[in-house]
């Protein structure tokens, strides 16, 4: 039971923290909390339930790759709203009193659940993992000591184990990672440096709403059913995750949606599963009462 509720918390904190990277970086760089990013995880849900479409139309859903070519497909057109979004909707409020691009984001938020409700219905929409997967992936898995591993779970956890990888050596090891570093640290002096301040922005928000996508994407994989509004719960605990770990730092985000997720998860297995999202809040308080910054974060944050 211990280590069946350690995975199940595993696989959901994995997706709390790919959202989360999302809130984190803007933060880091523009100190600016953009709301409207879980709906950016709940379109990429249904970019997947589109490119599953596509696939099958094409009789090409049955490769080896045709998983991997549904979560790019999600990422490719999640990254060109991220982009889309950051120079249309908040770019022209950069220099705004604090409380406008807040506004801005919420009416983002709003637009993005109303398009996709009047594109594709209120209803929820069915991702039919079986025409991607063969059927022995969609209910085997592995039988460990204690706890029963599906696949769809090591999938989950290997997927944003490789992104969140992926985009820590992106930071540390490439010139771009060092400028977004340079310009969430002082964004006068980055551009004194020769920084495209707003490319380096840009950049931010295409990266995160890539991640918050792939997050969509493997939680359609998992529960097969998508809506509208799944964006406003994830982005809220998404956000509380990164708060925890401390905002604007990109380990900190990873940490905090691992032990939101390990929280939730422990919570509804042995306290109760209809207070699973009071969890969250209750580790929120706590860690603000404790330590404000978060537990990577700076006291100067």
């Amino acid at each position: 039971m211990l280590l069946q509720q350690l995975l199940n918390g595993l696989t959901l904190g994995s997706i709390y923290a790919l959202i989360a990277l999302g809130y984190t970086m803007v933060y880091g760089i523009l100190e600016f909390i953009n709301f409207a990013h879980g709906e950016v995880y709940m379109l990429g849900a249904y970019f997947a339930i589109i490119a599953l479409g596509i696939l099958t139309q094409w009789g090409v859903n049955t490769w080896t790759m045709a998983p991997l070519l549904v979560i790019v497909f999600a990422m490719v057109f999640a990254a060109a709203w991220g982009g889309t979004v950051e120079r249309i909707a908040y770019r022209p409020l950069r220099a705004a009193p604090r409380l406008s691009p807040l506004i801005s984001a919420l009416g983002v938020s709003i637009f993005l659940q109303n398009l996709v409700m009047l594109t594709q219905g209120a209803r929820d929409q069915v991702f039919r993992r079986e025409l991607l997967f063969p059927h022995s992936f969609n209910t085997g898995g592995l039988a460990l000591p204690g706890c029963q591993v599906s696949y769809i779970q090591i999938t989950i956890i290997a997927t944003s184990l490789l992104l969140m990888l992926g985009l820590t050596l992106f930071i540390n090891r490439t010139r771009l990672g060092r400028a977004m570093r340079a310009v969430a640290q002082d964004q006068r002096m980055a551009r004194l440096c020769g920084i495209n301040i707003d490319a380096i922005i840009r950049l931010t928000f295409v990266l995160g709403s890539a991640l918050a996508a792939a997050a969509g994407v493997l939680v359609a994989m998992h529960y097969g059913l998508v809506n509208f509004h799944i964006g406003y719960v994830a982005g809220l605990k998404a956000f509380i995750a990164a708060v925890v770990g401390g905002i604007g730092s990109v380990p900190g985000a990873m940490l905090g949606g691992l032990l939101l997720g390990m929280a939730e998860s422990f919570g509804a297995g042995y306290l109760s599963c209809e207070y699973k999202d009071v969890y969250a809040f209750v580790i929120l308080i706590a860690v603000l009462l404790i330590r404000p910054q978060g537990i990577m974060g700076d006291k100067s944050q």
